[in-house]
């Protein structure tokens, strides 16, 4: 059973107080002995626990008040039978600011300390006459607690080891930054704590898997009922776990050096047959989308075929915007002009790729370069067209605009008689069309 809706209001009046800085700890220790009965310790120490490590106390202040009644709830007692005991001492062994534990909320050093010294001093009544602003502001240093961390593992020892292995069903936001309205506190704790079913009352621990044993060793008998019978089992083991590849090692190392430099062709060869030996290979090599532009500066061919292989795979679109967006020369051109002769690509990235390359002609401050580039790009054009891998009249109005303002270099004013001759070729068969029609 858990506190009611009404007690956990109680509760959660007493631990949110406007005052709970000035008052000592004493006076709420004393508060809650007064409003809950000796027999619902455990009920309030559960309720405090699940308050604290959902994040639902969230001034240190109010930390102080619980973590202080939470070791008092069980004062006169040895501190290892505290059912508590285990979880005061997991928060003074935490790391200040450690978010590796998901229900452990960052407590402060001044908090730690002042709790160790609590669960330890034979003068804690002096202790619980602080304020929290007291304790907060006062450096004290951390008090010896190893006899008691032995003292709690040996009394935890009988706790079956696989009652431990669980996690709860609920994973806190214990986040530094986050504050929430005290209404929306307070129906937060009566959902984790009055409700009975609650995720917080579930844990989620490892199902132990067995195999169903058979009932019968034949119509008449149970199998474990014959006598001398032996049930033989035998492992099925796969002998090529754990055995090196040697080829893949190889692909490997030579993908590696074709984002550095340009292979041998005896390399390229070798690379490549690996490749079509083993189809899945090329998932395995270390490309990357990032990893691409290296590849194709440096070895276009190796770059054509892989990206071939990986034309199924679910990434390819990664790969072909990385692609679109390196910066331009003529390796980039021969990849994506050999994978449109040979795949059908998406339009929308050819079409991207001839805007990028006519951007770049047109920024490109270096006069020789920019010429240079300009005679690429509009072979480079004139080769889809030609091809039709491209509807050029899709970009007709650019490509056209590209010309002009280049009329100067050669291949810009063939690529601009080639259009006008499409145009014209257009025209002339839609005016035939309509006549006939007519």
């Amino acid at each position: 059973m858990a506190l009611s809706v009404n007690e956990i209001s109680t509760l959660m009046d007493l631990l949110t107080d406007d005052n709970i800085e000035s008052q000592s700890v004493e006076y709420y220790v004393n508060q809650i002995s007064q409003n809950f009965s000796k027999s619902n310790s455990f009920k309030v120490g559960s309720a405090i626990v699940a308050l604290i490590t959902n994040n639902l106390i969230q001034k240190p202040a109010q930390r102080i008040v619980a973590l202080s009644v939470l070791h008092e709830l069980y004062r006169g007692e040895p501190f290892q039978n505290n059912p508590f005991s285990a979880f005061i001492l997991q928060i003074l062994q935490s790391e200040i600011g450690s978010k590796a534990i998901p229900s452990q909320p960052n407590i402060s050093f001044s908090e730690k300390s002042f709790l160790s010294h609590l669960i330890v001093s034979s003068t804690w009544k002096d202790l619980l006459k602080n304020t929290p602003n007291n304790i907060l502001n006062n450096e004290y240093s951390m008090a010896d607690i190893t006899s008691l961390q032995n003292a709690v593992s040996e009394a935890k020892a009988d706790i079956m080891s696989t009652a431990r292995n669980h996690i709860p069903a609920i994973i806190p936001d214990i986040s530094s930054n986050s504050s929430y309205d005290n209404s929306d506190i307070r129906s937060t704790a009566e959902k984790l704590i009055a409700d009975p079913d609650s995720p917080a009352r579930q844990t989620y621990r490892p199902e132990m898997l067995r195999l169903v044993p058979p009932l019968y060793y034949d119509d008449n008998e149970m199998i474990w009922l014959e006598e001398g019978f032996v049930w033989e089992h035998y492992a099925a083991y796969d002998v090529t776990m754990c055995v090196p590849n040697s080829s893949s090692i190889e692909a490997k190392k030579l993908m590696v050096r074709a984002f550095k430099s340009a292979l041998t062709l005896q390399q390229q060869q070798h690379l490549l047959a690996e490749l079509d030996k083993d189809p899945k290979l090329v998932y395995h090599i270390g490309l990357t989308p990032s990893k691409l532009p290296d590849l194709v500066e440096n070895n276009p061919l190796i770059a054509i075929e892989v990206l071939l292989k990986l034309m199924q795979s679910t990434h390819i679109t990664e790969y072909f915007s990385v692609l679109v967006n390196m910066e331009m020369s003529l390796h980039s051109m021969e990849v994506v002009n050999r994978l449109t002769t040979t795949v059908d690509l998406p339009t929308e990235f050819v079409h991207l790729y001839i805007s990028n390359c006519i951007s770049t002609c047109e920024t490109i401050k270096d006069r020789y370069m920019q010429n240079r580039l300009v005679r690429l790009v509009c072979v480079f054009l004139q080769s889809l067209i030609r091809n039709k891998i491209i509807n050029v009249q899709e970009l007709f109005i650019e490509v056209q605009a590209f010309c002009i303002e280049f009329s100067r270099i050669r291949e810009a004013a063939a690529l601009f008689r080639l259009l006008k001759q499409l145009e014209s070729g257009e025209t002339t068969a839609t005016s035939s069309t309509t006549s006939t029609r007519t």
